[in-house]
């Protein structure tokens, strides 16, 4: 989008959201889920005469929900920007409530233009605010106990809300299929449905640009199992009565949906990247496996899976390139490695090495227990820029589930007689792993004592789902490993480092 078209379109948009709570609102429901509602505001649609249409819509939640800042909300209001021409739309700003009560307001910086889905919330939402004047959905009014306890078919979802989890306790997502019903027939003004919407059973179609939905999918019911749900089915209306023919079953049906589920729905991530108008990415192959090139590439984790989201829209991502720390007398690590028997596996990204229960380590008056540790080439942290041949890391995990990652640096050297030990035990074949009855003593992957000063951080799993609020040590001491022992690692794995994440102005301490 050129520059003085987005200054415009965001100028339109502070004066649309100058009052997201005004007394003029006119809230019009699209769908509502169980007690969850999506609405557009008939009074701020402002239509363009290039066919540009901008509308503030919200996501009604039943109950709070949480982020994992710790953000409490009840409701996402979002103003998008509507090309009626082109089926297609782009977030401009989100605003978090709390009842009515602004907890977050945020501009999107990085707007992102995605086609609409056929049979989607954000395709009603269109349909709805192109017409002119705006004209409502045939939904109840907001808040209206009909619309509860009546709600609308559960197409696919929008796109346009983000960061959604569950305050009473976080749900791993999954791959789930929308409930659809039968479309009904279009009023006068409306635009039909669309044929190429998926029938039941059948896979959703891909967008025209080829673009990998947006959504996560809910799955189907019987009508045995909504009519369960609802405490019996209802009688037919007047219509049959007088000699019309009766519904299908499958036109019948009516969409149950847990609570659980309708988390899932809504857990997208939103828009991440700069992207052209019109210009989307690529359709990512629903088997494709995560990996450091390809389609599973780093850049790709997000779109792989529902629950590697995080990998796009963390804030306090791993690794990242160490520098402007501050120096303070931070605590030593207190290692307490036992000499241990191992099991070395290739797991298909790294050569990966589980130990015997008993190693740990304590700081910050916390003991985190290891678990295994594993490697990367080259080394996935940069200080100062500098990257290492290779890395060790050491993950460990406390009583309450909170990891704990210590990385040991590697540089080329005279040969290690541990690693050496290491690679003699090497799988021959990915995904095939090796128990030795030889004993490894940990402590020889360290440094000397006298020189395991450190950098620490908060951070990420380097690998998907990249999981946050990990306490990262960063020892600044490299051990050695001879150009052949690298040489063999390259054999297996030439590189299988992340690339480094923004720091997003992460606090970084440093031994002094």
């Amino acid at each position: 989008m050129r520059l003085p078209q987005m200054k415009t379109l965001l100028a339109l948009a502070a004066a649309l959201g100058v009052s997201a709570a005004g007394a003029a609102q006119q809230w019009v429901t699209v769908m509502t889920v169980d007690a969850n509602r999506i609405e557009f505001d008939k009074s701020r649609i402002t239509h363009k005469s290039e066919g540009i249409a901008m509308v503030w819509s919200r996501m009604a939640l039943g109950r709070d929900y949480i982020d994992d800042q710790g953000l409490r909300y009840t409701a996402i209001e979002a103003l998008s920007r509507y090309d009626c021409e082109n089926r297609s739309f782009a977030t401009l700003r989100r605003i978090y409530r709390r009842d009515a009560k602004v907890v977050r307001d945020e501009t999107i910086d990085e707007v992102r233009e995605l086609v609409v889905e056929a049979n989607s919330v954000d395709d009603k939402l269109l349909t709805a605010v192109c017409q002119p004047g705006g004209v409502a959905t045939p939904q109840p009014s907001a808040g209206g106990d009909k619309a509860a306890a009546s709600p609308a078919p559960a197409g696919k979802a929008s796109a346009m809300y983000a960061d959604m989890r569950s305050a009473d306790a976080p749900v791993k997502p999954r791959t789930l299929q929308v409930a659809d019903t039968a479309a009904a027939p279009a009023k006068p003004g409306e635009k039909p449905a669309d044929k190429s919407a998926a029938k039941p059973g059948e896979k959703p179609a891909e967008s025209k640009s080829g673009e990998r939905p947006h959504f996560i999918e809910l799955p189907k019911v019987d009508k045995s199992q909504a009519e369960d749900a609802k405490g019996g089915a209802k009688p037919d209306d007047k219509a049959a009565t007088k000699g019309a023919p009766a519904k299908s079953e499958k036109a019948a049906e009516k969409p149950v949906v847990a609570r659980q589920d309708l988390e899932r729905l809504y857990a997208t991530s939103g828009p991440r990247k700069a992207a052209k108008p019109k210009i989307v990415e690529p359709t990512i192959p629903h088997n494709i496996h995560w990996a450091y090139d390809g389609d599973g590439a780093p850049a790709n984790w997000d779109k792989l899976r529902g629950d590697y989201a995080t990998c796009g829209s963390g804030t306090r991502q791993s690794p990242i390139d160490i520098r402007d720390t501050i120096k303070v007398d931070l605590e030593p690590i207190v290692f307490d490695y036992k000499p241990s028997q191992f099991r070395i596996t290739d797991n298909g990204h790294t050569i990966q090495v589980d130990v015997g229960e008993g190693s740990s380590i304590r700081v910050m008056e916390r003991q985190f227990q290891l678990l295994q540790f594993h490697f990367h080439k080259p080394s996935e942290e940069r200080i100062n820029g500098k990257s290492y041949d290779m890395v060790a890391h050491f993950v460990h995990r406390d009583d309450e589930g909170r990891l704990a990652v210590v990385a040991v640096l590697m540089d080329k050297g005279m040969e290690h007689p541990l690693i050496q030990t290491l690679w003699n035990n090497m799988p021959l074949e990915r995904g095939q792993s090796i128990s030795p009855a030889t004993v490894i003593d940990l402590n020889r992957l360290l440094p000397p004592p006298d020189r395991r000063a450190y950098y620490t951080y908060m951070g990420s799993l380097t690998t998907p789902p990249c999981s946050e609020d990990v306490l990262w040590m960063v020892l600044k001491e490299p051990i050695p490993l001879s150009p052949a022992q690298l040489s063999i690692f390259s054999r297996v794995y030439n590189h299988n480092a992340r690339p480094v994440q923004p720091a997003n102005g992460r606090l970084v301490k440093e031994t002094r």
